[in-house]
């Protein structure tokens, strides 16, 4: 069960024949993404577990689940608009069904992230499933 943008990246991973290509897409991504405002940089939205600096903040509208985020590394920026992809306007009821170790190995993310990244990755997801299923 992944979103369409989820599946966009899917197939442009589909048509990128190595991972320095791939791991660029991911940084761009990142860029891409407008920076969270600083008066959401705090520790209620800081992400602990990620070796760099991380920030999510969540929105619940209307039972639809959102989320915006930012990074200090770029490769993180990157995962944070991946993850975006993967769970932002699924109803929030959904966002604890979402197997997003699974959605993510189809990207081959798993075999290529440091130890530290993959931890931090994880950590993301946690909090993102905490989010939910408090609302």
């Amino acid at each position: 069960m992944a979103t369409e943008a989820f599946e966009d990246i899917v197939a442009d991973f589909e048509f990128l024949d190595d991972w320095e290509d791939r791991y660029r897409f991911v940084i761009d991504a990142g860029k891409a993404m407008d920076p969270l405002d600083d008066a959401f940089k705090v520790p209620a939205t800081k992400v602990d577990g990620c070796a760099s600096q991380v920030w999510l903040h969540p929105k619940i509208e209307g039972g639809v689940f959102s989320f915006e985020g930012d990074s200090d590394a770029l490769i993180v920026r990157g995962l944070i608009a991946v993850l975006r992809a993967l769970y932002n306007d699924l109803p929030v009821a959904q966002v604890a069904g979402v197997d997003a170790p699974g959605e993510l190995a189809r990207l081959g993310l798993n075999d290529h992230l440091s130890a530290q990244r993959s931890n931090g990755l994880r950590a993301m997801i946690e909090r993102i499933r905490d989010v939910a299923a408090s609302a």
